[in-house]
């Protein structure tokens, strides 16, 4: 949601500008920040570190999981031969140890977060000066992501696929073909980086 919003706010701030100032022609860039990323060495790394980051946390899960189902069952074997006053502290003690175990869950959830922001953030940043660096070699005003450009007119010079000449900046390669913005409806799925 939030990135839709911000895709919008980019492009009113962009459609304002451009109407804004109709005697100067302006040269919009685009481009594919994903095809890039996922072209970059770096990323296959940072995305092996996070899937055994992933591992780790599952297993340590697992086994928060599989100490609370041993006492929940060793509970429901004893829960006849319990006194109440034993019954309602054992279930007490066993919805918190329920709540603990969400608890951590959705903790793992936002360290494993946490871990990716930090391990991209250096990729996203050299994305970003070399979006920059090419921006300046080509005088282009604006640079937006290609899944925030709605048209693009074939004979148009002032709106330019800078995807290639991003990677190549970067020393990378990536597909010539299938870099131009191709149509898409968000039927209200999940955001996507």
């Amino acid at each position: 949601m939030i990135r839709r919003l911000q895709s919008l706010a980019l492009l009113l701030l962009v459609g304002g500008l451009l109407f804004a100032a109709p005697a100067q022609a302006q040269k919009i860039g685009y481009t594919n920040q994903q095809l890039i990323l996922v072209n970059m060495p770096e990323y296959t790394n940072v995305q092996q570190q996070l899937q055994q980051e992933a591992q780790r946390q599952q297993q340590e899960l697992q086994q928060e999981q599989q100490q609370f189902q041993q006492r929940l069952q060793t509970y429901q074997r004893q829960q006849s031969l319990l006194a109440d006053s034993v019954k309602a502290r054992r279930e007490q003690e066993l919805r918190q140890q329920q709540q603990q175990l969400q608890q951590s869950a959705a903790q793992r959830e936002q360290e494993l977060a946490q871990r990716e922001r930090e391990l991209m953030q250096p990729l996203l940043e050299e994305l970003q000066t070399a979006i920059s660096d090419v921006s300046s070699q080509q005088d282009i005003d604006f640079v937006v992501r290609t899944e925030a450009l709605l048209y693009v007119a074939e004979n148009t010079d002032s709106a330019v696929d800078i995807t290639v000449d991003v990677a190549r900046q970067l020393g990378i390669e990536v597909p010539e073909e299938g870099t131009e913005p191709e149509p898409s409806v968000d039927m209200g799925g999940t955001d996507t980086p």
